[in-house]
């Protein structure tokens, strides 16, 4: 655990794609996911659940980016979660009425995941959390587990009501990176940032969270150490939301004091983490 922790309440705000279609991208995130469009800012796209600002999910267009290797660094998903089983059930159901294509299902104690990709192989997560009552702690970690899930069972959640669209209290609930080296994201994320390292059982992963959460960032070495090329597909940024001031003052002087540089982009923090991934940090 590191000396400096981050407040309860910090959270991941967005994230942003580079993507090789906008007009592709928009048909899955908005017509068939069922976010909605607040913006759009030239190449850009900006979507919301509940069709306000801020947004959760960005994309932006680049018709030359080159694919994303997948043995190399960078996004492995963006979970996205919904409030409850219900909401989760729902949009499942959707998109299963869409033939979208899924790539995985997942009981992890002390959540319920779904697992698909995007247009653009974008790794996705939606799922829902279990109460917190309900999540077992040993040994000073949340119990984590990949078991299977029951889909009928959740799709019984569902009921018969016409979608309308992903629930609008949807959010990001975590950003899962494939990284070169556990130690060094240790060294970032927990000794710099302020997250406490909530699970290491899994081989070759991390998962680090603030506030006790089961994770808002989960890093692990299984594709490699490899770069991406810088303008390729995938995960252009995501943005860490650090309530209050003092604390969003404390993570930047921290970084200074660490020699990571701390650059301002029209009013917007930004740091980079040991393998090159973009964070805004933002205070709430």
């Amino acid at each position: 655990m590191s000396e400096f922790q981050l407040a309860a309440d910090t959270h991941i705000g967005y994230a942003r794609l580079r993507v090789a279609d906008l007009n592709r991208s928009l048909g899955f995130y908005r017509d068939q996911l069922g976010l909605t469009e607040i913006r759009r800012d030239g190449d850009t796209s900006y979507l919301s659940a509940d069709g306000s600002e801020p947004a959760i999910i960005i994309l932006t267009e680049d018709p030359d980016a080159p694919p994303k290797p997948r043995r190399s660094t960078g996004l492995y998903h963006v979970a996205i979660r919904l409030p409850s089983r219900k909401a989760l059930a729902e949009t499942f159901r959707q998109l299963v009425v869409k033939q979208v294509p899924f790539s995985g299902f997942s009981d992890h104690l002390v959540s319920e995941a779904l697992y698909l990709p995007d247009p653009d192989d974008n790794g996705l997560e939606l799922y829902r959390d279990r109460p917190r009552e309900e999540w077992r702690m040993s040994n000073g970690a949340v119990a984590m587990d990949t078991l299977p899930l029951d889909l009928d069972d959740l799709l019984g959640e569902a009921g018969d009501e016409p979608y309308t669209g992903i629930d609008p209290a949807t959010d990001i609930g975590h950003i899962h990176l494939h990284v070169s080296s556990l130690p060094r994201a240790e060294a970032f994320y927990v000794d710099l940032l302020g997250f406490d390292a909530m699970q290491r059982s899994y081989p070759g992963a991390l998962f680090v969270a603030a506030g006790g959460y089961h994770h808002h960032i989960g890093l692990n070495t299984w594709a490699g150490t490899t770069p991406p090329p810088a303008d390729a597909i995938g995960l252009v940024a995501y943005s860490v939301v650090i309530p209050g001031a003092e604390a969003f003052a404390g993570v930047v002087e921290r970084a200074n004091e660490a020699g990571i540089p701390v650059t301002s982009r029209d009013g917007r923090t930004f740091v980079s983490d040991q393998d090159g991934n973009s964070i805004e940090l933002v205070q709430e």
